[in-house]
């Protein structure tokens, strides 16, 4: 079993020896940080589970670290506990207000913290259920976004993602090769999404080579062509030099013929409640999977949007 892997954040050396020797009791990996900025490095370095974080630091203090983790679409859903050096309400709202799921104060007491850490991790297994290749929320995070925007009445877009041929080229390839391929993916929908979306644009991975990202409808156009254009660039560094330079695989279609498969490309289908009333996350999915399927059935990459309105729609 992995050990669940945890970061510990405080400029004074005894502190994190005494949380070191408290969270030993447990079965926990831990690694230790003495400022703000060195915990940031760490953690956008490597995957953790949880941050213990001081409030007080030097170069940067908790809630600043605090706030740069959660504005980071990719580390958003990393659980904060922030560690305060005194009962003030100032410290306490301060944290809470930068994003830190929970906080406790020093001194404290050692079971308390051991169960506020377990708390806080099994909430985040529960909820987030990151995909272990992309570290993207999964689907419960996926359904849980979708049911919020929807119950926010303001307008709303969402972009179901899928890589073309994809099977095929992991049936050659070899599926280390293909879990590359989504982890590329996954790099290209964040990096896009920062560039060209909103702060509070949504990304999830619903698994295998299906990504979804919740936006709004006037970025849509524009990301959805980067997207594309970013793919299209990437595509044939995933295939060997004969490959590459034929344009094309080999593969066998369900009876046994010979057949040239495609580079992989990437469809996208959008739907929003621009033109159209939205009432429940099943409603998006039946229409996301029915835009994404046309625009697979076009040539290479390509996005389909729902400009339908309901009266449109036969009922």
């Amino acid at each position: 079993m992995v050990k669940p892997r945890i970061l510990i954040v405080d400029d004074d050396p005894d502190i994190l020896d005494v949380l070191e020797i408290t969270l030993s009791e447990e079965n926990y990996e831990i690694i230790k940080a003495t400022d703000g900025e060195e915990a940031l490095k760490i953690i956008k370095a490597k995957p953790f589970d949880l941050v213990l974080l001081d409030y007080a630091m030097p170069k940067m203090n908790g809630r600043q670290v605090c706030r740069e983790v959660k504005k980071d679409i990719l580390l958003r859903h990393l659980p904060i506990i922030m560690v305060t050096g005194k009962g003030e309400v100032s410290d306490k709202v301060g944290g809470i207000d930068a994003g830190a799921d929970d906080y406790v104060v020093k001194p404290f007491e050692p079971k308390e913290l051991l169960a506020r850490i377990r708390m806080a991790l099994r909430r985040t297994a529960r909820d987030l259920e990151a995909n272990p290749l992309s570290r993207l929320p999964g689907n419960i995070s996926i359904l849980n976004e979708l049911s919020n925007r929807i119950e926010s009445k303001a307008l709303f877009a969402v972009c179901y993602i899928d890589i073309d041929k994809f099977k095929s080229y992991n049936d050659k390839y070899g599926f280390e090769h293909g879990d590359e391929v989504i982890r590329e993916t996954a790099r290209i929908l964040i990096q896009v999404t920062q560039q060209m979306g909103n702060p509070n644009d949504f990304i999830g991975h619903i698994g295998g080579d299906d990504f979804v990202i919740v936006t709004t409808p006037n970025t849509i156009d524009n990301l959805c062509k980067k997207i594309i254009d970013e793919f299209e660039k990437k595509s044939p560094s995933f295939y060997n030099d004969t490959d590459r330079k034929n344009g094309y695989i080999i593969g066998f279609d369900r009876q046994g013929k010979e057949q040239k498969i495609p580079l992989l490309s990437i469809s996208i289908g959008v739907v929003t409640n621009e033109f159209r009333k939205i009432e429940h996350v099943a409603q998006i999915g039946e229409v996301g999977a029915e835009l994404k399927s046309y625009a697979k059935s076009l040539e290479r990459s390509n996005y389909v949007k729902d400009q339908r309105k309901s009266s449109d729609i036969k009922k």
